[in-house]
């Protein structure tokens, strides 16, 4: 690392389906944590790496702002609240509205109780006309003592320039956290189950999505002419028994378009063909066992 870098981790934080995950994956440039229309998407903390000629920014995304309602939903607030005590950057998502909400205003108070630099991200901008801008700028910025504020769209990557030029701007001077040529924390046995997850989240009826899991049961690479080949067995887990035959569908019509889809960004992924076999199992109200969040991959020490 040559003297005088900037580096840093930046947090991302806001209320679900902000589009937290969108942005961070926009940041980098390709594709790590997993997207979907359904609120809560991402479960746990997920670290990405930029790295440019102006030093390294660790990306952390982390679950939406919400009202917890079961074990997993502990979790989820409990890694927000140790990415926000790690920050030497903060990153505060919200959507572009004139009226700020009560739960905005609660996390306004909790960021200025931090004292760590905040850059308020105005995303979603391509869903309203440029006029309305300013409108949304002068109800948020007499809320915090903000670094910057940055209206984008993370979808379209307007502005997302100059997000990461305000982002270098406000980080510290000091050493890199990972090496120069790695992209993320997450293995690709992890990111294989958020790809299967996010599949499912994206083709099952509303009121499935929250209670699925998924557990990689095997994950092994086999050498062979012309290239190699990942054979992958992976359970879908949801949470109560009359989901089964919805995961499934009839003729097991869901479960195969859910495997298809998973397979062809798992094989993005790895650049090899994936051999991806998917079963269903019920697990009744595992959001609210600590024993089978932790069997699921949420565990505390990993936060």
């Amino acid at each position: 690392m040559e003297e005088g870098k900037k580096s840093g981790f930046c947090a991302l934080i806001g209320r679900p389906n902000v589009g937290k995950s969108t942005l961070m994956n926009r940041l980098i440039g390709q594709k790590i944590a997993i997207t979907s229309p359904r609120p809560q998407t991402t479960r746990m903390r997920i670290r990405t790496v930029l790295n440019d000629e102006r030093g390294q920014v660790v990306f952390v995304d982390t679950p939406g702002i919400h009202e917890s309602k079961n074990r997993l939903g502990d979790y989820m607030l409990s890694a927000v609240q140790k990415s926000l005590k790690e920050a030497d950057l903060i990153l505060w998502l919200v959507e572009p509205r004139r009226s700020v909400s009560e739960k905005d205003r609660d996390i306004a108070e909790q960021l200025g109780a931090l004292k760590v630099p905040c850059i308020l991200v105005i995303n979603k901008t391509d869903t309203i006309p440029p006029a309305e801008q300013l409108p949304v700028i002068a109800a948020y910025k007499e809320l915090c003592a903000f670094t910057d504020i940055v209206p984008l769209s993370a979808l379209k990557g307007d502005n997302v320039d100059v997000l990461t030029d305000c982002i270098f701007r406000a980080l510290p001077v000091g050493p890199y956290y990972f090496g120069e040529d790695e992209v993320t924390d997450q293995t690709q046995r992890s990111i294989a189950a958020e790809l299967i997850r996010e599949k499912a989240l994206r083709l099952l009826d509303k009121e499935v999505p929250h209670g699925i899991a998924v557990v990689i049961e095997r994950f092994e690479y086999r050498r062979r002419s012309g290239g190699g080949i990942y054979d992958i067995d992976a359970t879908i887990i949801c949470e109560k028994a009359s989901h089964k035959g919805i995961i499934i569908g009839k003729g097991g019509a869901m479960l195969k378009k859910i495997g298809e889809q998973a397979r062809a960004g798992i094989e993005d992924m790895t650049g090899e063909q994936v051999n991806l076999k998917l079963w269903v199992k019920p697990k009744e109200n595992w959001r609210d066992s600590d024993f089978l969040i932790a069997n699921f991959g949420y565990r505390k020490e990993d936060q």
